[in-house]
């Protein structure tokens, strides 16, 4: 082809417009129209007619045609939704698992399995219509019997639709769902089992293998880390085992990385050739060199499809391919053309991969080593020097990519690399596979991982061992991905000092603030609990932290910490914990620990365990009051004489006003009951707000007339789950507020909400940053439909790492 009508630069252009496409399509909040398809087809004939022989037509074509051909592709992934109407109902569903089980635990410790599930028949629901159930889904077994990968059950389960928390920088469960063609999550009342996994099922094998390792290997960390590497099944490994690889820079080591799968084929073919070469009747057929590559590639894939087929194997399996196609073509093809080629199908296959951070993380650093060079090395200290400049490359090219990804840059990664990679890669990785055939391999493995974990940890303690910095903009994103490149590259010392320069503006950025004498209201999307971040110009208060999904994982863990370290927050000025609810207080041991806090304010009891750990503590009083930037807070319940009279915690939780300099206001009422409510109205004769943070998120037992006749806000926001089974907000509550002419906002419907005082100005997160794999039918409140389903715990979402 290179020699052909089609040169280089025509097959760059189609690459790039292949993937410009796909990135475009991604950036849309709806999908194309029947007409819109009808246009694409005809710009597309239209340029085969005029520009088709021409470089930027192919490219122009390329482009369409990745743009049309994903969009129908998710058309038919959307087409399977469920309906809302058979939302948390009982529903017979008879199927396949059709993954490996992932353990996990519910609220109150309750163990239980997640899976997906490949539906064969949906029974009776006592309806006359049958139900709408999407072909595949996500279930939730709690205190059920052990399911293994590839049997047939039967379960009642209910069901939710896909749909996920919203928050700016937060890890969309939406697009991860979309992605795993999962339109529904659901949780298990009944189980049956009717068949065993057949013989032949390759998820059913991953399944023994993994309890294999779990036995043999007595800690759960080191079984977990043995069966990422040998399985891939990146699940294995805990919440706090994975943020300490992260720290330290090594996540990319514990999935099943290009690095091992390379190894694996490199194995193969070392162990295939010399056999070869001993059978001359075969090598007349075939040369030895030959077999040897594609038993590699072959080794390769049969790996990487054991392992999960992930992003990573997926780019070295095809790398591997062209490598060993081309030369047995005789062709040298550029690397740039390589590396996008194999871009070009991973993405081909699936589309979605490029909203993976682990894609650009993979291409990205194969890419920084082709172009950094090649090293001849000969002798050992040669080959060390090497060594250390291909770690010191992947170092500071990918810093940029995993600032834009994760807003986070271990300092100590370069030391960490520097044993975890050569450990990882060829010890423990062989090791872990091995072990299926001699198990006390995997006892020396695991003895190796210990070693490892000390090594992390001792570095995870040093200062500043994570460097978090807020969001940048696009413009600063692009300089200082194009600045380190500058920076590896074999170029001038003055180019590479250029480079260093442009990454200047993303380690640096500027952070938006409110101006002085007024404040900015998020109200991130937790689920059913509570927590609102109050910014001033120069402060930040946090009112109440979120609820705990399940042991291990909370609302500060999972939603609180990204959204303040995106925003620049890293400092506390107050946590206020309106009262001891466990979803109000769920997420503060986990920022304490995370962030400075420099005073704690709440309700909670003397020997509450919280206190003990917060640096300087106080109790809510009515009264207290302070200024920050010109921006005036009062707390105005409960008063001193509330506390010692046995109330319960609801009526004590702290309420707290907040008042600009421009006279706008904002009332956070925790969980405040009618009784306390009126008492409140009595007590205060100015209670006017623009904004009222819902007492008790709309129970039936606040939102009392008398106080919404005295704040009179024009929007009252609701803090609840999705499909609240404690059925918040209330219908006779959401009729109060539309009696009053009050704006209900609710954050299942709008995602993490923000308002400013300075021009009265809100937005929804949903609204501000929707795609459309995202959930467009807002969540019912008709009690109907109101069911004692349970949220999927937090915990059971994969962790997102590096290639």
């Amino acid at each position: 082809m290179l020699q052909g009508r089609w040169g280089p630069r025509d097959l760059i252009g189609a690459g790039l417009g292949w993937l410009a496409g796909l990135a475009l399509l991604h950036r849309c909040e709806r999908l194309p129209t029947p007409a819109e398809h009808l246009m694409l087809l005809v710009a597309v004939v239209v340029t085969v007619a005029w520009a088709r022989r021409r470089w930027w037509g192919r490219a122009f074509i390329a482009a369409l045609l990745a743009f049309w051909s994903a969009g129908w592709r998710a058309e038919q992934r959307l087409s399977h939704e469920l309906a809302p109407a058979w939302e948390v109902r009982d529903l017979v569903l008879t199927g396949r698992i059709d993954s490996l089980p992932v353990a996990v635990t519910g609220q109150g410790g309750v163990p239980g399995w997640r899976f997906e599930f490949a539906l064969e028949t949906v029974g009776e629901a006592g309806t006359a219509l049958p139900p709408q159930v999407p072909p595949r889904l996500m279930l939730l077994l709690y205190d059920g019997p052990a399911v293994m990968a590839g049997e047939r059950w039967r379960f009642t389960a209910r069901l939710k639709r896909a749909h996920g928390l919203m928050n700016p920088g937060g890890f969309d469960a939406e697009l991860w769902l979309f992605e795993q063609g999962l339109r529904a999550t659901g949780v298990v009342r009944v189980a049956q089992r009717l068949q065993a996994a057949p013989a032949w099922s390759l998820d059913a094998a991953r399944q023994r293998l993994r309890l294999a390792i779990n036995t043999h290997v007595p800690d759960p960390a080191m079984a977990g880390v043995l069966a990422a590497l040998s399985l891939g099944d990146q699940n294995a490994i805990g919440n706090a085992d994975w943020a300490l690889f992260r720290d330290t820079g090594v996540a990319h080591l514990l999935s099943v990385s290009g690095l091992h799968v390379t190894l694996f084929a490199w194995l193969a073919a070392v162990l295939v050739g010399p056999v070869w070469r001993r059978l001359p009747w075969l090598c007349l057929r075939l040369p030895a060199p030959t077999v040897a590559r594609w038993t590699g590639v072959l080794a390769a894939l049969g790996y990487a499809l054991f392992s999960g087929w992930g992003v990573p194997a997926q780019r070295t399996v095809l790398m591997l391919a062209a490598v060993a196609a081309l030369r047995s073509l005789q062709l040298r093809w550029p690397w740039p053309l390589l590396l996008l080629g194999a871009a070009v199908v991973v993405t081909a296959l699936d589309p979605w991969a490029l909203l993976q951070p682990g894609f650009w993380l993979s291409f990205g650093a194969v890419g920084l080593l082709m172009a950094a060079g090649d090293d001849h090395s000969r002798s050992w200290a040669e080959r060390l020097q090497a060594a250390l400049r291909t770690q010191l490359i992947a170092t500071v090219g990918l810093a940029p990519l995993s600032l834009i990804c994760f807003s986070q840059l271990s300092v100590v990664g370069l030391l960490a690399n520097l044993v975890a990679i050569p450990l990882v890669s060829f010890v423990l990785t062989p090791l872990a596979l091995a072990g299926g055939l001699a198990t006390p391999l995997w006892t020396l493995a695991a003895w190796l991982s210990q070693g490892l974990m000390a090594w992390l940890r001792w570095l995870a303690d040093w200062p500043l061992a994570v460097w978090w910095l807020p969001a940048a903009p696009v413009w600063a994103q692009g300089l200082g991905l194009l600045g380190a490149v500058l920076m590896i590259l074999r170029l001038p010392r003055r180019l590479r000092f250029a480079g260093l320069l442009m990454t200047l503006p993303l380690l640096w950025p500027a952070v938006p603030r409110p101006a002085p004498g007024e404040f900015e209201l998020l109200a991130p999307d937790v689920g059913q609990g509570n927590a609102v971040l109050v910014r001033t110009h120069g402060h930040a208060l946090l009112f109440d932290t979120g609820p705990v999904y399940a042991p291990g994982a909370d609302a500060g863990e999972r939603v609180l910490l990204p959204v303040l370290r995106g925003l620049g927050v890293r400092r506390l000025d107050l946590l206020m914990l309106s009262h001891r609810d466990i979803d109000h207080v769920g997420g503060a041991a986990t920022l304490m620990r995370a962030l400075s806090v420099t005073r704690l304010s709440s309700s909670l009891e003397d020997e509450h365990p919280l206190l003990r750990a917060a640096p300087a503590q106080q109790r809510c009083e009515a009264g207290q009051a302070w200024a920050w930037d010109g921006v005036r807070f009062e707390v105005l319940h409960p008063t001193p004489a509330h506390y010692g009279r046995g109330l319960k915690p609801n009526d004590l939780s702290c309420v707290l006003r907040i008042t600009a300099a421009s006279g706008r206001r904002a009332l956070l009422a925790g969980d405040l009951e009618a009784e306390q409510e009126r008492a409140l109205t009595r007590r205060e004769p100015d209670l006017r707000a623009e904004v009222l943070l819902v007492p008790h998120h709309g129970s039936k037992t606040s939102s009392s007339a008398e106080l919404l006749a005295a704040v009179r806000p024009a929007v009252a926001l609701v803090q609840a789950g999705y499909r609240s089974r404690f059925g918040h907000p209330a219908p006779p509550v959401l009729a109060r507020y539309q009696a009053a002419g009050i704006e209900v906002v609710s954050t299942p419907a709008c995602g993490a909400w923000r308002w400013t005082s300075e021009h009265g100005a809100a937005g929804c997160e949903r609204a501000q940053s929707r795609r459309y794999w995202h959930d467009s039918v807002l969540p019912s409140v008709s009690p109907v439909l109101m069911g004692p389903a349970l949220e999927p715990p937090a915990a059971s979402w994969p962790e997102d790492v590096s290639p």
